[in-house]
């Protein structure tokens, strides 16, 4: 088959380096976006483009496929298929609906859930018990297409967005070639998404990084694990500062009072009031253990917090 690739990051990477290994698979064009200062966008950042010249394939940097020189380079590439991964801007009906068997994107979540943008955080926080990766057939709704084949794997009691990342990555390249291969045989008996069970998330933003203490501690729990490094992580703020925070759990303990509260020592960290229930003495808290300051000291919270007492808040003030 002959095919353009469509991609970006470490998701692109890998899945070109799996389409460049296979024998019945021929690529003869990658697209791939421009490096990006977004904040998402600067971790898990192999290049295609790097890769692609590297196996003397064409390559085109786009923001978005939409101009006459990329159409011309399409057409006349007599492409098989389109394979889209982890490509960050909407792409025409001419361009997907062009190769002889469509388009092929592969998304890291369980479609329909989790269409859109970083589906392991979002799927994380809501305490999902799997997450995998989805290669469908593209059509006019973003993340919506027929599904050709699906894979998971489980989300373990501490697994972070970063063992997620890893744990889904490597079905990336499997999942492409084999969702390939099953175009080739000519099949077309693919699964149509429950639209019903359809979301579809935003991306991540500050604003979603800081903590909100009347949150439950196994939700802030998740949203720590979720926004890991190399991710930006959860924040609060404690005496006018900035504090990130790496490394929690939920506390063995009920804690009540007011959400926020600096309470009490327990284990390796300082626990934390949390919860809307928690002034009736039915929230656990969470236990902070390691923080990072703004000039990026990273020290344990029983260094920062000596004293017991004061909150933390969702402002400098």
């Amino acid at each position: 088959m002959r095919v353009a690739m469509f991609g970006y990051q470490t998701w692109g990477h890998r899945t070109l380096q799996a389409l460049l290994e296979a024998p019945d698979l021929e690529v003869v064009l990658v697209v791939t976006h421009p490096r990006s200062d977004h904040a998402y966008e600067r971790i898990w950042s192999d290049s295609v483009a790097d890769l692609a010249t590297e196996h003397g394939v064409p390559v085109l940097i786009r923001e978005r496929p939409d101009d006459e020189e990329l159409m011309a380079a399409l057409k006349e590439a007599d492409l098989d298929v389109i394979v889209a991964t982890n490509w960050r801007t909407w792409i025409p009906p001419q361009v997907f609906n062009l190769p002889r068997h469509g388009t092929l994107n592969i998304h890291d979540s369980l479609l329909p859930k989790y269409a859109g943008f970083s589906p392991l955080i979002w799927a994380l926080l809501n305490d999902e018990p799997e997450v995998g990766v989805t290669a469908h057939m593209m059509d006019d709704t973003l993340d919506a297409g027929d599904i050709v084949l699906q894979r998971s794997v489980p989300v373990g009691p501490r697994d972070t967005t970063a063992d997620l990342f890893h744990k889904t990555l490597a079905l990336f390249g499997p999942l492409t070639v084999d969702g390939l291969r099953l175009i080739a045989s000519g099949r077309t008996d693919w699964t149509p998404q429950d639209r019903s069970q359809a979301s579809f998330f935003h991306k991540r933003a500050d604003e979603d990084l800081r903590i909100d203490w009347t949150w439950t501690a196994q939700e802030l729990d998740r949203l720590v694990r979720a926004q890991c490094d190399p991710y930006p992580n959860a924040y609060t703020y404690y005496r006018g500062q900035r504090i990130r925070v790496l490394k929690a759990s939920v506390s063995q303990a009920v804690y009540g009072g007011t959400p926020g509260r600096i309470f009490y020592r327990e284990g390796d960290g300082v626990a934390i009031v949390a919860g809307a229930d928690a002034r009736r003495g039915r929230s656990k808290g969470l236990v902070i253990e390691r923080v990072r300051l703004d000039d990026g000291t990273e020290l344990a919270a029983t260094e920062l917090f000596r004293t017991m007492g004061g909150y933390l808040g969702h402002s400098p003030s």
